[in-house]
C-alpha cells in the first residue's frame, strides 16, 4: 500500500499536484498480486469526522482517469456530509476493474486495505457494488456500512437516496415554475439503475411524463414496462425538449458537448461530478437560467442512510425525516445562489465549507 499525503512539495499537473489542488489529505494505492486487485482510497477531509464514501469498481481506461475520479468525488463527499449536517468527512474508494474479477478473496483484500487506515476512513457501496459485497469487505474491517438487513445493516440505501433526490427535484421544481408539483412536468431519466428506478416509483405518483434511457436495454425494458415511461435514445436525451434532465448514471453528463444542446428550465439527478468542469458549467448554467440543483447536496439520501447505520442509531423514519429536509436546504442554496448572482454550485460548496471551518475553527483552502 502506497499513501501519498498532501503535505509533500508538488509540481503542478503530478498526483502530488492534484490532491493538492482538491486539497486531500491522503491518497492511498492498493495493490494486491495474487487476486489481481488495484483500488484508490481518497481522503479529502477529515474535520467532521472519519471520511465515509462508497466504493465503486469501475474498468476505468487509464490509471489518470481513476485517479481524477476518486480524487473528484472523495471532495464530493466532503460537500455532501457536511451539507447534510452529518458528523463525518469525505473520503471515497474506487477498484480498477472489471466487476466479474469480484469474488471473496478479492474483497476480502481490499477490506484489509481499509481496515489498515485505523478508521480514517468508512466504506460503502456505490457503482458495481453490493450490499453482499460489503458482507466480505466486513469480514476484515468494522469501517464499513451499508451491510444487508440481515446481517443487521440498514440495506440497500437507493431507495433513500432516491427520495432526496425528488425533494432535490421538488424545490427546484418551485423555484423555476413557482408550484413544487411534478404532474404533467416532462422528465428525463437517465440511468434506470436502483437510484433512477425509485425515483421514477416517485415520478409516476406524481402525474409526470417520464423519459428514460440507459445503456443497457435489458434495464430499459424491465423499467418501461412497470413505469409506462418513454424510452428514449442514449445519445438524443440531450436534445429532447423537457422541464426537468434528471442524470441518475455516471458523472460529467454536463460538458462541453453537451450543455448548449440541453432543452430543459431544471436539473437534478442523483449522479455524482454532473459538470465536467464545475465553475465553467455552473456559471453557463446559471447565464442560460436554467435551475441546477447541485448534485452532491440532493443525492445525501444514502449517506444519509449509511452514516446513521455506522453510527449505529438507524431508525427507518428518522432517516427518511433527515433526508426530506433536503428541500429546505436545496431551496435555501438556490436562493443564495439569486441572491448572490452565483452559480448554485459554488453557493453549496461555500455553505459546506462555512460549516466545516466552523466546526474547524480553521479556513481551509479547498
Amino acid at each position: 500500500m502506497l499513501e501519498i499525503n498532501a503535505t509533500e512539495t508538488v509540481r503542478e499537473g503530478s498526483v502530488f499536484g492534484q490532491i493538492t489542488t482538491m486539497d486531500h489529505e491522503q491518497l492511498v494505492i492498493c495493490h494486491d498480486q495474487p487476486t489481481g486487485l488495484k483500488a484508490l482510497i481518497g481522503i479529502h477531509n477529515t474535520v467532521l469526522g472519519p471520511a465515509l464514501g462508497g466504493t465503486r469498481m469501475w474498468p476505468y481506461a487509464t490509471e489518470e482517469e481513476a485517479i481524477t475520479d476518486v480524487l473528484r468525488l472523495s471532495r464530493g463527499m466532503t460537500f455532501k456530509n457536511a451539507l447534510a449536517g452529518l458528523n463525518l468527512g469525505g473520503g471515497k474508494a474506487v477498484i480498477i476493474g472489471d466487476p466479474k474479477q469480484k469474488n471473496e478473496a478479492f474483497l476480502r483484500r481490499f477490506g484489509r486495505f481499509v481496515e489498515s487506515l485505523g478508521g480514517r476512513y468508512v466504506t460503502a457501496e456505490d457503482v458495481n457494488m453490493k450490499t453482499s459485497d460489503m458482507e466480505y469487505i466486513a469480514m476484515e474491517t468494522r469501517h464499513v456500512t451499508g451491510l444487508p438487513q440481515i446481517k443487521g445493516g440498514a440495506g440497500d440505501p437507493s431507495p433513500v437516496t432516491a427520495f432526496g433526490v425528488y425533494m432535490g427535484m421538488k424545490a427546484a421544481a418551485k423555484k423555476a415554475f413557482g408550484s413544487d408539483s411534478l404532474q404533467g412536468k416532462k422528465i428525463g431519466v437517465q440511468g434506470v439503475g436502483q437510484v433512477g428506478k425509485y425515483l421514477i416509483d416517485y415520478l409516476v405518483k406524481e402525474g409526470a411524463e417520464i423519459l428514460i434511457t440507459d445503456i443497457f436495454e435489458d434495464k430499459l425494458k424491465e423499467v418501461a414496462k412497470s413505469s409506462g415511461a418513454t424510452v428514449v435514445d442514449p445519445n438524443v436525451i440531450y436534445d429532447l425538449p423537457m422541464d426537468i434532465y434528471a442524470p441518475c448514471a455516471l458523472g460529467a453528463t454536463i460538458n462541453d458537448q453537451t450543455i448548449d444542446r440541453l432543452k430543459c428550465a431544471v436539473i437534478a439527478g442523483g449522479a455524482n461530478n454532473q459538470l465536467k468542469d464545475e465553475a465553467k458549467h455552473g456559471k453557463i448554467l446559471m447565464d442560460k437560467g436554467v435551475i441546477y440543483a447541485p448534485d452532491f447536496l440532493i443525492n445525501a439520501g444514502g449517506v444519509i442512510n449509511v452514516g446513521a447505520e455506522y453510527y449505529g442509531d438507524y431508525h427507518e423514519e428518522t432517516v427518511f425525516a433527515q433526508a426530506q429536509k433536503i428541500y429546505d436546504t436545496c431551496l435555501t442554496i438556490l436562493d443564495k445562489s439569486q441572491k448572490e448572482n452565483i452559480p448554485a454550485q459554488q453557493a453549496a460548496i461555500e455553505a459546506a465549507k462555512a460549516r466545516i471551518e466552523a466546526i474547524g475553527r480553521l479556513k481551509l483552502p479547498f
